[in-house]
Order: C-alpha cells, then sequence, then structure tokens
C-alpha cells in the first residue's frame, strides 16, 4: 500500500520503519529534512511537503506534538488536503484535543477525505517493537480498510466510536496514567522516609491490588534515579493540559488531575521539562525536605 508519514520523533521514526519493514511503499516529510535521512536510506521517499506527499499515498499517517501542528500540516498552505485525492485516508496517531479533532475530520469529509483518529500507548519501545495499543475513532468501514497497516505499527487495535472517540480514550488514559505516577512518586517517598528500602517496597506493591505497568515502568525508574528522558515530561504536560480543557468544557471535576497537574507545571519551573515522567521523585521528595532524610518507623 502507498503510506505516507509525518511526523518522524521518538514514536512516528519507529513506526514509519516498521511500515517499511512490511514492504509498504512509505513516502515521508518532516520539518527538518535530516529527521527523514535515515527512512531514506532504508527506502523510503522523500516529499516536499504534505501536499506532495499526500498525492503519492493512498493512507497518510501523522504523528506530531500538538493540536496546532496537526491543523497545520492537515489544511494549512501546502497540506494533506491540498494534495489528496478524494478516498484517502488520515491516521492521526497524535495526542490531541478531541473536540479539534472532530472538526478536522468534518473538514477532511468535506473534501471526500476520511479521517480515523488513532492515539497510541506505549511509549518508544512499543513504537520500535509495534506493540503499541492503538485506540481509534472513526468509521468502522474505514478502520477495517487500514487495519492492516495498523496490525503492522501495534499489537492491539480497539474501536471506540465515532470521530474523536479515540482521542478522548486517550485524554482519559493519560489521566489515570498521570495521577498512578504521581501516586508512585508519593509511595516511594514514603519508604524512604520510614527508613524501606524503596526497590523492595515497589516489588511488595507489584505483587498486591496496587500493582500497575505504571508503577512497574516509572516505579523502576524512579528507584534507580534514572531521569533521562523515555518520552519527555513536557509532552505529558501537554496532555494533562488537554485532559482539564476537556473536563473543563464538559463539567468535570478532576480534583487528582488538578493536584498531579501542579507538580507537572513544577517540572516546568525547575528546567526539567526535557526529563522523564520519573522525575516527580524529585519533586515530591523536596516538598519532605530532601531525598536523604529517613525515619525509621
Amino acid at each position: 500500500m502507498r503510506v505516507g508519514f509525518i511526523g518522524l520523533g521518538v514514536m512516528g521514526r519507529p513506526m514509519a520503519l516498521n511500515l517499511l519493514h512490511a514492504r509498504h511503499d512509505v513516502t515521508v516529510w518532516a520539518r527538518r529534512p535530516e529527521t527523514a535521512e535515515p527512512l531514506v536510506e532504508r527506502g523510503a521517499a522523500a516529499a516536499a511537503s504534505p501536499a506532495a506527499l499526500a498525492a503519492r499515498c493512498d493512507v497518510v499517517f501523522t504523528m506530531l506534538t500538538g493540536t496546532a501542528d496537526v491543523e497545520q500540516v492537515l489544511l494549512g498552505d501546502d497540506g494533506v488536503a491540498g494534495g489528496a485525492e478524494a478516498g484517502l485516508v488520515v491516521i492521526d496517531t497524535s495526542t490531541i484535543d478531541p473536540l479539534a479533532t472532530r472538526k478536522l475530520a468534518a473538514a477532511l469529509a468535506e473534501r471526500r477525505i476520511d479521517m480515523l483518529d488513532a492515539p497510541v500507548s506505549g511509549g518508544p519501545h512499543g513504537a520500535r517493537d509495534a506493540t503499541l495499543s492503538i485506540m481509534v475513532g472513526g468509521d468502522a468501514a474505514v478502520l477495517e480498510r487500514v487495519r492492516p497497516l495498523l496490525d503492522v505499527v501495534g499489537a492491539k487495535v480497539r474501536h471506540m466510536g465515532g470521530h474523536g472517540a479515540g482521542q478522548a480514550t486517550k485524554a482519559c488514559h493519560q489521566l489515570l496514567l498521570l495521577i498512578t505516577a504521581q501516586g508512585v512518586a508519593e509511595s516511594l517517598v514514603l519508604a524512604q522516609r520510614a527508613g524501606l528500602d524503596a526497590g523492595q517496597v515497589r516489588e511488595a506493591m507489584l505483587d498486591g491490588m496496587a500493582s500497575s505497568r505504571v508503577l512497574d515502568f516509572f516505579g523502576d525508574r524512579m528507584v534507580r534515579r534514572d531521569f533521562a528522558a523515555g518520552i519527555e515530561s513536557r509532552l505529558y504536560h501537554k496532555d494533562l493540559d488537554i485532559v482539564l480543557g476537556l473536563a473543563h468544557t464538559l463539567g468535570v471535576s478532576l480534583p487528582a488531575g488538578a493536584v498531579t497537574m501542579q507538580f507537572i507545571n513544577g517540572l516546568h519551573g525547575r528546567g526539567l521539562g526535557r526529563d522523564d515522567l520519573s522525575s516527580l521523585l524529585r519533586l515530591v521528595e523536596e516538598q519532605g525536605g530532601g531525598a536523604a532524610q529517613e525515619h525509621a518507623p
């Protein structure tokens, strides 16, 4: 299949590589041409613009940072809509605003372009290993047309409903992930203050009802004090901002989400926005006067 890919960062590049490995005809575009070079070296074609990319593709994937980026690439000058033929399918795997997604899908439909919102979870490792979880919003028949492509980049593909449903599901997912990460940081700092081995406490929690993938993955990073970014915490800030905006629009109170946002704002305020989410541990430690204090129970 003729596939385009726009957005070749820490998530997009391995996803596009997996499509290449599956012998699809892949064309790429990136704002910074050097980010496309590893794919071109492996056989992808490089397009001069999103419009030029769309003109030679049946399906176009996007994996971009924010809502405005997706809007610009799809509908802006030299955007995908300007070069697409009727029947093109856009699969947006970015994490963006659900309400804006519905408007984008409607605007593309006027030009006879189908859109699926298909945000993913699994991080860079999941993108590399093609084990992503994909939450899809849009027409079920369109999903079935492109499911073979999604099966190349992910392990689980779920249809959540109409346009925007994938993004709304991802918002719920990110809310739970981030609140849980905050809870993991607080639990491990409490363990330290109690004179316990935080690593052993994490293992005990993994054996109990508190077990979660967040505790497993981010808890391990916190115990090892590995704050090098897998996904930069500034991107989680963007995600939680989407969550809280959606909640405000829908009249839903999210007190735990609001508290967690204060800590993620704190990462930015300390210049840690490019560090891993596990850096939440350091902020919780600061609230208690530093990492070194211990008090035996």
